[in-house]
């Protein structure tokens, strides 16, 4: 599992001195592998007849054990509310919210025994590998995409990005005074696009087949070899003027592509805990009904 709304601060791995994966020398990785490889050696070594299942002793020790992981694992989006330094960090918390979440892998699925069927059992245990499964992505798209960010930002800031072509516009909007009524009113529209037009798969895709801009600057390349000379001159400024400004929109657009792929994982990761606790609570309630 992975934190719930972290700042890229702590997330940053390679970006600051010491990133939360490699907390205290990987602290938190060496105490998730020692938990996951002595539940390993009691799930071999242990004598359960007829074979190993999540109603057996060593059952309900792993299945307890991997109840208290999730639950505290569910706290880091209390935890990350308070900016502590020490041993309890957000930092230090966050290290060990990754590697124990991974951890529960093993300790979950050594809990069933490999017994799965078409139950609220299983579904609490798939609900848990997805949640781990959409925090890897999370902490991978933190590790990698800040810097694609900055990098495409060029030190610009998102005002400013956005200021660049509403100026390209009002360039625009003289340019095309020249043109033909037709002309003109292809260029003209192309200023009312909206760059932050479109829901999360637009945005995640990149891929914007209505854009104005760009079909007015198909119109005018179109046009360029068939006027006169003296009007090629207005249609070639007005070509310049477009290509820059979907040159700007790429930019924005990739922006806004990266924010949506660093945030995506959230609509998954918070709703489906929430899922895995209730789903969580049915199986207890069961298995101590049936029990």
């Amino acid at each position: 599992m992975a934190s719930q709304g972290i700042s890229r601060t702590e997330l940053g791995a390679g970006r600051s001195h010491e990133g939360f994966l490699r907390h205290k020398r990987f602290r938190w990785l060496k105490i998730a592998l020692g938990l996951s490889l002595l539940s390993l050696a009691a799930y071999i070594l242990a004598d359960v007849q007829p074979r190993p299942n999540g109603g057996s002793w060593l059952g309900y020790t792993l299945g307890t054990i991997g109840v208290l992981l999730i639950l505290w694992l569910t706290l880091l989006g209390l935890r990350k509310r308070a900016m502590t330094r020490g041993r309890w960090s957000l930092k230090a918390w966050t290290s060990a919210h990754v590697y124990l979440g991974l951890s529960l892998v093993v300790v979950a699925t050594l809990h069933t025994g490999f017994q799965f069927g078409w139950n609220v059992h299983t579904l609490a245990y798939a609900l848990m590998i997805l949640v781990i499964l959409s925090g890897v992505y999370g902490i991978s798209v933190y590790a990698t995409l800040p810097r694609e960010l900055s990098d495409n930002r060029a030190e610009m800031t998102k005002t400013q990005m956005i200021d660049a072509v509403h100026a390209l516009d009002r360039q625009l909007q003289i340019a095309a005074q020249p043109l033909k009524r037709e002309e003109a009113q292809i260029v003209l529209l192309s200023t009312e696009d909206d760059p932050f037009r479109g829901g999360l798969y637009r945005r995640l895709s990149g891929r914007y087949p209505k854009c104005g801009t760009a079909r007015a600057l198909a119109a005018m390349q179109a046009q360029a070899g068939q006027v006169s000379e003296a009007h090629a001159d207005a249609i070639e400024a007005v070509v310049g003027l477009l290509e820059r400004k979907l040159a700007a929109l790429a930019r924005i657009r990739r922006h806004l592509r990266l924010k949506a792929m660093l945030e995506v994982w959230l609509y998954v990761h918070v709703p489906v805990t929430f899922a895995l606790i209730a789903a969580l609570a049915a199986h207890i309630v069961s298995v101590f009904f049936y029990w």
